[in-house]
């Protein structure tokens, strides 16, 4: 967890406090590179085992000491571990909503720096996911989850405790996040001359929407990481990565290993559900993280996997949302609604697209909804925040439901791989979703007019 009894006394557990941060350790030692700044940190936060130095050299050469109180701050936030209460410690929160493991940001960027062959990464995929990667599968059971999970904050606006919301796996889903956004920005950080590093984090973090969103939105912003990881990791080069993590890790420890030829069927299972959780899945944002009220009573299971999937539009609020503080907001009033002005358990929909480049938990996967009349128990209902009587969602927003959430849904056993996609006004007396988009969902893949027979 985070404090924040160290100077500056605002200083949080969030990704524009730890920017600060890394200023204030750049304006120490105005002449120092880039590399040079990611030692000192690397230094502060205890990052120099065996392994990292394998790749990236001692920590403790060079450069002047970082003041006591932030060098404290920087080991809170940087160095990695969950507890035995399930607090994740050394991440942060983002502007966008999701939470990153600093650790594989700050070594991706360095062994991206430190790269010197054209094309060539020394380290990089090992130093960021694939050596946690090989930890997590091999200790991999039928009783122990593989991958995850997400977790909560206890505030979003002064972030000190992040809590995990199920048992945790040996790589978490902030790890994830930290490692995609390593590579990525490892990657991007070789090709830049000059590079500082604040403006680096500033420019990938903290970039705003405008009101066309993620359509026009640069490529290189966190929003994007899952796309631009798909677009520069394979799964044959991870799968490759996670096996010379494991070979290394047995030349530097000793032979109590597991060998590489006992772990590559353990690899390729667990990179099986590496693909379908982080990269066909979208990013959800969950309940907590929203501000979501408790469910009212007893919630109704699903029986699964599902035949529908029926898409709204919110028409109130009426403006797409491009910020995760608004899309949240959103979320708040319209639960609000539905509770107290209609008088249901929760609110209604399933899932609620943003268009901030995030999917919202509503009722979620398992728990029946109330967003299509008679509908509920044999269905998902999505809605898309906005009113889209004359326009449209923004293509990115429709993309994470039609080509990522109902992916996800039926590689994860939730929906049957012929299911119908429907809009609200084909099974309900309303203009639901919108004449403009219902035209658009005409031509989707799954679209139908599907009879339902009770």
């Amino acid at each position: 967890m985070c404090f924040l009894c160290l100077s500056p006394a605002s200083f949080s557990c969030h990704m524009d406090d730890f920017i600060k941060a890394v200023k204030q350790v750049e304006d120490g030692d105005p002449g120092s590179d880039p590399v040079a700044v990611l030692k000192r940190l690397r230094r502060a936060a205890g990052l120099n085992d065996a392994f990292i130095q394998h790749f990236l050299g001692d920590a403790n050469s060079g450069g002047p000491e970082i003041d006591a109180a932030l060098s404290v701050y920087i080991r809170k936030t940087v160095h990695h571990r969950v507890t035995e209460d399930a607090k994740e410690e050394g991440v942060v929160l983002t502007s966008d909503g999701t939470t990153v493991a600093l650790m594989p940001v700050l070594l991706g960027i360095e062994a991206g720096l430190l790269s010197k062959t054209e094309g060539g990464y020394q380290g990089l995929h090992q130093l960021t996911l694939a050596k946690d990667l090989a930890l997590s599968f091999r200790h991999s059971s039928p009783l122990t989850p593989v991958l995850g999970p997400d977790g909560c904050w206890d505030s979003v606006t002064s972030p000190q405790v992040f809590t995990l919301l199920d048992s945790p796996s040996l790589v978490t889903t902030a790890q994830v996040n930290g490692g995609m956004d390593g590579i990525v920005l490892g990657m991007e950080a070789k090709s830049r001359h000059p590079l500082k590093l604040s403006s680096l984090l500033t420019e990938y973090y903290c970039h705003q929407l405008d009101r066309e969103g993620l359509d026009v939105a640069p490529r290189l912003i966190s929003r994007r990481r899952r796309e631009n990881f798909r677009g520069l990791v394979s799964r044959p080069v991870l799968i490759r990565q996670v096996l010379k993590s494991q070979e290394l890790m047995r030349k530097l420890v000793g032979r109590r290993l597991m060998r590489v030829r006992q772990l590559r069927p353990m690899v390729k299972e667990g990179m099986r559900e590496f693909v379908q959780k982080y990269i066909e899945c979208p990013p959800i944002i969950p309940r907590c993280m929203w501000g979501a009220e408790p469910y009212r009573g007893n919630p109704t299971n699903l029986s699964l996997p599902l035949s529908f999937l029926y898409i709204h539009h919110t028409h109130t609020p009426s403006k797409p949302c491009l910020t995760f503080q608004q899309c949240s907001a959103d979320m708040r009033s319209m639960q609000r609604f539905h509770q107290e002005d209609r008088g249901w358990d929760d609110i209604g929909y399933s899932f609620v697209a943003g268009s901030d480049g995030y999917i919202y938990e509503g009722r979620g996967w398992h728990t029946r909804g109330a967003h299509t009349l008679g509908h509920n128990s044999i269905g998902y209902g999505v809605s898309f925040i906005g009113d889209y009587m004359a326009t449209l969602p923004s293509q990115h927003s429709m993309g994470l439901v039609r080509d990522k959430l109902a992916t996800c849904a039926v590689s994860g056993g939730r929906l049957v791989a012929n299911f119908t996609l429907q809009g609200h006004r084909q099974v309900v007396n309303t203009s639901c979703p919108g004449d403009a988009f219902y035209n658009e969902i005409r031509g989707w893949k799954h679209f139908g007019v599907k009879k339902i027979l009770f």
